[in-house]
């Protein structure tokens, strides 16, 4: 048995992910090499690790972050990995500017207090 496998072996299963509003028809909206790409960095996180191009967006909520896909269109997704039970996709969307829309924010914003609420947490 390689190291590899043994790896995976001793790993724990991965974190569930939860799609919060229409974050998975915004997913499957977008164009096959954004879903790879994206996949890809989702796997990294519910294997407890953080993709190579994210940052934390406190303007959105505590304990959520911006995954940046770079394909021919630049997409971002807003996500929460700080709960035990799963990471949460907030919200999906291309990114047409340097500056994240309002409408963007605003839409993680809301989705954030959906599950801080649903969760019976007082987070914010």
């Amino acid at each position: 048995m390689d190291i590899l496998s043994r790896v995976l072996r001793q790993a724990p299963p991965p974190k569930p992910i939860v799609w919060v509003g229409s974050s998975i028809h915004d997913m499957r909206r977008c164009a096959p090499d954004v879903q790879d790409a994206a996949g890809v960095e989702l796997r990294t996180l519910q294997h407890g690790m953080m993709p190579p191009d994210w940052k934390p967006m406190p303007t959105v909520g505590v304990g959520v972050g911006e995954i940046r896909i770079h394909t021919n269109t630049e997409h971002r997704i807003f996500f929460v990995a700080k709960f035990h039970e799963a990471i949460y996709i907030l919200h999906i969307f291309e990114k047409r500017s340097r500056k994240t829309a309002r409408r963007d924010l605003e839409l993680g914003r809301a989705r954030f207090r959906t599950v801080v609420s649903s969760r019976g947490t007082r987070e914010r």
